[in-house]
């Protein structure tokens, strides 16, 4: 998606811009959708981000989100999916409104993908330190890399997945002292 990587201050409008939009989407997709999650920075209290609402919709089947389009497209969505050639998600659909975009990714629901998704915002929502060391992350790269968004996107991909991985590994931890 062309455009400036402008990382901006957190904006407390952000979950009330996403259960706005969260419930229109699921008037014209609910019965393909089991879950629709805010995920990205702009889901996490206090972290900078650029102004886009990233979504998740967790579906069951490719065709569930092939059957998705024509209504979205209808409220304002655009297929803008890159070829990832990722079994686990099916589309990216954008749209913008005003001062701010929305992204929804329609995905294969508990997949590793929505998982991860889900982990690493989690994680950040629970460990402000590491949320902040990525809006600094994110500030220093959108400067260095101006409007190249997928070398932005390359670039904080170690950190992500660090932060992925040891969210994991304490969730599992947690897991075996709770059999204990």
């Amino acid at each position: 998606m062309p455009g400036v990587v402008l990382i901006v201050d957190y904006d407390p409008q952000w979950p009330t811009l996403f259960g706005k939009e969260k419930d229109l989407i699921l008037r014209v997709v609910g019965q393909k959708v089991i879950a629709l999650e805010h995920i990205g920075s702009t889901a996490v209290p206090g972290l900078g981000a650029k102004p886009i609402i990233d979504m998740m919709a967790g579906v069951t089947q490719s065709k569930d989100a092939d059957e998705c389009l024509p209504p979205l497209d209808r409220i304002g969505y655009t297929d803008v999916t890159p070829q990832l050639g990722n079994p686990d998600w099916y589309y990216c659909l954008a749209k913008h409104y005003h001062n701010v975009g929305y992204h929804l990714h329609l995905v294969r629901y508990m997949s590793d993908h929505w998982k991860k998704h889900l982990v690493f915002r989690d994680y950040l929502r629970k460990h402000s330190d590491v949320a902040e060391q990525y809006h600094r992350l994110k500030k220093e790269l959108s400067s260095k890399y101006g409007s190249d968004r997928v070398r932005y996107t390359e670039a904080k991909t170690s950190f992500i997945e660090s932060v992925i991985l040891l969210a994991q590994k304490q969730n599992d931890s947690e897991q075996v002292m709770s059999r204990s």
